[in-house]
C-alpha cells in the first residue's frame, strides 16, 4: 500500500519521491487508489502555507500560493487541459482527427487561452478564500479534484491503447476506488458542512459534464482528458466555496 502511495505521489507531483524500480502496470493501477490522497496532501501544504501567510496582502498569497500550486504539480494537468481544447475546438467535431490533436506536443491558441483562464480563476478564488479568512477551505480543492479522476476511470471507458492512463485503467481496483470516492465525498461533508456541500455540488457538474462531452467527440477518456477535468474541477470548486464564503 505505501508503495501504491509513494507512485501515486510520483505521477502526479514534483515532490522528491523515490522508487527502488520503476512500477509495473499492475501497481500503476493500484496507485489511483490513492489519487484523493496525494489530492489531500497538495491540498493541505496550500493551505498550511495561506494560514501562514494570512497576514499579508490577499493578492499576493494569491500569486505564491498559485506558483506554488503549478510547481507541485508540474503542470500536468495543465498540459492535458491545453492538449483537450486545441483538440475540441480544432477537432471540428471528428472523433480521429480530435484524439490525433491531443497527441501533438505543441500547444495551440486555444489552448493556451484556456491555461489563461483557469489560473485566472484560480488566481482570484484563492484571493477570495485569503480576504474571507477561509484560506483553510483550500485544502479540500486538489482532493475533490482528484477524487473526480478517480470515478472518471471508474465509469468511463479508456479509448487509447497506449496512453499514460492505460495501465491505470485496465489495473484498477474498483472496489477500492468505489470506497475511496464515497469516503472522500462523505469526509469533505462531515467536516466543511455548508461549504463542502457547495464544493461536492460543483464537483459533480463539472464532471457529469465533461464526461458527457468525452463520451460524445471520442467516446470515452484518455489521460489528457483526465488531466483537463482536474484543472475545470479545481477551479470550479474553488470558485464555488467563494460565492458559498461569501454567503455565509
Amino acid at each position: 500500500m505505501i508503495r501504491a502511495f509513494l507512485i501515486a505521489v510520483q505521477f502526479l507531483t514534483t515532490l522528491p519521491v523515490t522508487l527502488k524500480r520503476p512500477p509495473t502496470e499492475v501497481e500503476s493501477g493500484r496507485s489511483l487508489t490513492f489519487y484523493p490522497l496525494v489530492g489531500l496532501l497538495l491540498g493541505t501544504m496550500l493551505a498550511g502555507g495561506g494560514w501562514i501567510l494570512r497576514q499579508e496582502n490577499p493578492l499576493l498569497v494569491s500569486a505564491l500560493l498559485l506558483a506554488v500550486w503549478t510547481a507541485l504539480t508540474g503542470a500536468l494537468h495543465l498540459d492535458g487541459l491545453a492538449d483537450c481544447a486545441d483538440a475540441w475546438v480544432g477537432g471540428r467535431g471528428d472523433r480521429a482527427r480530435t484524439l490525433a490533436i491531443m497527441k501533438d506536443v505543441c500547444s495551440g491558441p486555444m489552448g493556451v487561452t484556456s491555461i489563461v483562464i483557469v489560473l485566472l480563476m484560480k488566481f482570484a478564488g484563492i484571493a477570495v478564500l485569503c480576504e474571507q479568512h477561509a484560506i483553510l477551505q483550500l485544502a479540500i480543492v486538489p482532493l475533490l479534484a482528484r477524487t473526480a479522476i478517480q470515478l472518471l476511470f471508474l465509469t468511463t471507458p479508456y479509448v487509447r491503447a497506449d496512453g499514460l492512463g492505460a495501465a491505470m485503467a485496465a489495473n484498477l481496483r474498483r472496489g477500492n476506488i468505489l470506497v475511496a470516492v464515497v469516503l472522500t465525498v462523505f469526509g469533505v461533508l462531515a467536516f466543511t458542512q455548508c461549504a463542502g456541500l457547495w464544493a461536492v455540488s460543483a464537483a459533480a457538474s463539472v464532471f457529469i459534464l465533461c464526461q458527457h462531452s468525452m463520451l460524445a467527440r471520442i467516446g470515452g477518456t484518455t489521460g489528457d482528458t483526465a488531466g483537463a477535468l482536474a484543472e475545470i474541477a479545481e477551479a470550479c470548486t474553488l470558485l464555488a466555496l467563494c460565492f458559498a464564503t461569501h454567503g455565509a
